[in-house]
């Protein structure tokens, strides 16, 4: 169980690497582990300000888990429009929004139950 937390760590720090790499705004991590009946341990969600940033944060995050740790997503979905964009890693989901598109569905408040950290960036 501990080397599935430590792989699952490296993940999510590759994850928001990728995203801090091309400016990603408002990342969060939801911890999902403690809510019952859930398709995944951490939801991290951030936000980009057009369909190209979005992009852009997809592509690096590819890049930066798969440099690092020899991993791809188990499934992308949403790259069509870059409107919302979810990464499936399995135990890790990352969805990257364009900000209209995020505080219309609002994820956080859905899983309002969920521990939730916000990552600090410096741009």
């Amino acid at each position: 169980m501990q080397k599935k937390q430590a792989g699952t760590d490296q993940l999510i720090t590759q994850i928001i690497r990728g995203i801090e790499d091309v400016k990603g705004q408002d990342i969060e991590i939801l911890d999902l582990r403690d809510i019952e009946n859930t398709v995944c341990d951490y939801f991290i969600i951030c936000n980009g300000t057009s369909n190209t940033q979005v992009n852009a944060i997809v592509n690096s995050v590819q890049k930066s888990v798969s440099k690092a740790l020899k991993e791809k997503p188990w499934h992308v979905e949403g790259s069509d429009n870059s409107e919302w964009v979810l990464m499936d890693y399995v135990h890790v989901v990352v969805h990257v929004f364009q900000k209209h598109i995020r505080e219309f569905y609002d994820i956080e408040g859905l899983w309002g139950d969920a521990k939730s950290v916000k990552i600090e960036t410096t741009h």
